[in-house]
């Protein structure tokens, strides 16, 4: 949905985060059991044509009472973990190609999920009790936990993995390459808050049949590539029920992942238990390997806040078949830092170098460069 002015019947608030306000003290720390232990695979059922569209359209705004953006922030902060259930639809236009694993939308591939729209099934009943349900066309995959216990299972490959859970990975949650929930996306955005961010209000909305208020959060550093994120915050429950990211000058979200259905009652104990099938493979994963780690001596980061940049280091560049081709279309860039390929959307930028690194952020190339130079 686009920016626009709903009309509300108070003036929007505007509120420039400080250091050690509530909004510096990142959601994930006060509250990291809302960061899900899944793996990268997970169900997705691809929606095709018009009925994406008018199934993330949010309704007339409805009437609430005034409530300031410190004050939403707070709710977001403090709001208590509750179960849930629901329908989530994410959709990603980010500039990048269909990754070769991910085929048409209707794959179960979680890197699929980078591009394109796909709805998920979700259900949350506690810290240790979760599922995430991605269905494809020609197949589906499951993530569940209870407990200590995960599976994962592949349809297509009708193979499923049973993993016993260590201290270490109740830990460290796994990390996905795209938030699946709008918790998820909140958690991540509200990480970035920090003293260049204007927090604003903005009237209200109908996400999921459910009133919410919308929260705008918008960088001052115009070296930032992202415009503004707007998350509705359920009115009554106090947690996200969409998340819209912007470019610059953008009248589109380039990501949002938002619920077209949500119940607050706890979802039924059967949906976290797993059985495998008869006749498929079964394998027993080792603990600490439910989430992948890059060794800190590869990644680093320079900056922070909006216009945080990433580098990967000994990176191996495809050569042939269509990761190779993709790289050679990407246009030639050389400077102090170096020379190699860069790739540049609305939101994002990245620059494959020569020496095997990988440089990116929401930020200019200008900013990449700075990066890669140091």
């Amino acid at each position: 949905m686009s920016p626009r002015d709903s009309g509300a019947p108070h003036e929007p608030e505007v509120l420039s985060s400080t250091s050690g306000s509530v909004a510096q003290r990142p959601l994930l720390v006060r509250r990291p059991s809302l960061r899900w232990a899944v793996p990268a695979v997970v169900l997705v059922l691809a929606l095709v044509g018009g009925g994406v569209s008018r199934m993330l359209t949010a309704d007339a705004s409805p009437s609430l009472p005034p409530r300031t953006a410190s004050a939403l922030l707070v709710d977001l902060q403090s709001a208590l973990p509750q179960s849930f259930s629901g329908t989530v639809v994410q959709k990603s236009d980010l500039g990048l190609p269909s990754f070769p694993t991910s085929g048409a939308q209707g794959s179960s591939d979680f890197l699929s999920m980078l591009t394109g729209t796909h709805t998920l099934r979700v259900w949350y009943g506690g810290e240790d009790k979760q599922r995430v349900a991605l269905l494809g066309s020609l197949g589906e995959s499951d993530v569940v936990r209870n407990g200590n216990d995960l599976w994962t299972w592949s349809s297509t490959k009708n193979q499923a993995t049973h993993t016993k859970l260590d201290p270490d990975d109740l830990k460290h949650p796994s990390p996905s390459a795209a938030p699946s929930t709008p918790q998820d996306a909140a958690d991540w955005l509200l990480r970035s808050l920090s003293p260049s961010t204007d927090v604003s209000t903005d009237g209200t909305a109908k996400v999921a049949g459910r009133a919410a208020y919308e929260l705008v959060l918008k960088p001052k550093d115009r070296a930032s590539r992202v415009g503004q994120v707007r998350i509705a915050v359920d009115s009554e429950k106090k947690m996200p029920l969409r998340v819209q990211v912007f470019a610059r000058g953008a009248s589109t979200p380039a990501f949002e992942v938002g619920f077209t259905q949500v119940s607050f009652d706890a979802p039924d104990q059967a949906q976290f238990t797993f059985t495998p099938p008869p006749g498929a493979t079964v394998s027993e994963g080792k603990p600490g390997t439910t989430h992948e780690k890059l060794p800190k001596d590869r990644i680093t980061t320079v900056g922070s806040g909006w216009t945080r940049v990433g580098i990967v280091s000994d990176v191996t560049k495809p050569t042939e078949g269509r990761g190779g081709d993709l790289l050679s279309a990407l246009p030639k860039v050389s400077g102090s830092w170096g020379s190699g390929r860069l790739f540049e959307s609305d939101l994002l930028c990245a620059v494959l170098t020569d020496d095997g690194r990988v440089v990116f952020g929401a930020v200019d190339p200008e900013r990449l460069y700075q990066a890669a130079a140091r």
